[in-house]
């Protein structure tokens, strides 16, 4: 028997309509199986569709679930998650919630505390913690890595290794030169895979600190992540979350900082990410809003 869904999208890390990065909501979900969501999210065919559950552990307000179009679901506090939450406060349902606190999601086994900030004609912002850092293996071939990226290994940064670092998902952050090069790189997704399963690593953010607002951000990035069916995403939380602790950790920003990632210009899609680092504390935060809705014969 069909059934008639409901869905949002929703722009995350965005200051207007059709600019951040889109994600597909479906609320209320508890009725569909693993199946239908990750058919779901195929049809959608955003990098991310994310699935509002009730909660299955203490403490937690919502349960999210995320499928990407190749049906691989991911963890990891992102602008999967940051987007169902602009769409509770949307929606009105965190109206009872004091000061936007108290708030905590569960992704993927993990139960992890929410803010959303509200100021008076302004747009709700969502702060959301990730889990403390781990830094992990570095990508030893700077050449066949380079390659890896459509790059030339002089691209790379001298001096500043390719490393996993992981704040919920754990992705290979490379270092380069200058934007250009950023904006240069096209992968070789049969290239890049291996190279990314031989460190661990999930995706690859490619990263420069050549931002084009050089007085309000401290890096530029693009985001690739073939394995899971992405060939690159216009926002990721959980790569900027890492990379600003892998900057704090370097002493490039100082700890105790809040920084802005920019992404998505390649694609334009322009998106600024804040992230706050304290000590072992990681959070993303970020705007955005709801600009669709309809439903889905399932």
């Amino acid at each position: 028997m069909a059934s008639r869904v409901p869905f949002y999208f929703v722009d995350v890390f965005a200051t207007g309509p059709l600019t951040g990065n889109p994600l597909s909501l479906v609320p209320d979900a508890d009725g569909l199986d693993e199946a239908q969501m990750r058919a779901m999210a195929r049809e959608f065919n955003q990098s991310e569709t994310t699935f509002l559950l009730r909660s299955s552990l203490p403490r937690a307000t919502v349960r999210l679930r995320s499928f990407t179009p190749a049906g691989a679901e991911v963890g990891g506090a992102g602008h999967n998650a940051l987007g169902a939450w602009l769409w509770l406060e949307a929606a009105g349902r965190l109206a009872s919630a004091a000061a936007g606190r108290g708030l905590r999601q569960e992704i993927a086994g993990q139960v992890l505390p929410v803010e959303v900030v509200r100021e008076a004609g302004q747009p709700a912002v969502v702060w959301m913690d990730q889990s403390p850092p781990v830094f992990g293996g570095v990508a030893g071939d700077r050449g066949q890595l380079a390659a890896c990226l459509g790059l030339n290994e002089r691209d790379l940064l001298l001096r500043q290794d390719a490393q996993v670092v992981s704040t919920g998902a754990g992705h290979l952050l490379v270092p380069v030169r200058d934007r250009g090069a950023v904006d240069r790189a096209v992968p070789d997704p049969a290239r890049l895979v291996p190279a990314l399963r031989q460190v661990g690593a999930e995706g690859c953010y490619l990263y420069s600190p050549d931002p084009v607002d050089a007085a309000g951000a401290v890096a530029y990035a693009r985001f690739f992540n073939p394995a899971m069916g992405i060939a690159e995403d216009p926002a990721t939380g959980t790569a900027a979350g890492p990379l600003a602790a892998r900057l704090v950790a370097a002493g490039t920003v100082p700890d105790e900082s809040t920084v802005v990632i920019e992404q998505g210009h390649a694609l334009g899609r322009p998106s600024r990410i804040a992230v706050s680092v304290r000590g072992q504390r990681v959070r993303i935060g970020g705007s955005g809003l709801v600009v669709a809705e309809g439903t889905l014969t399932v």
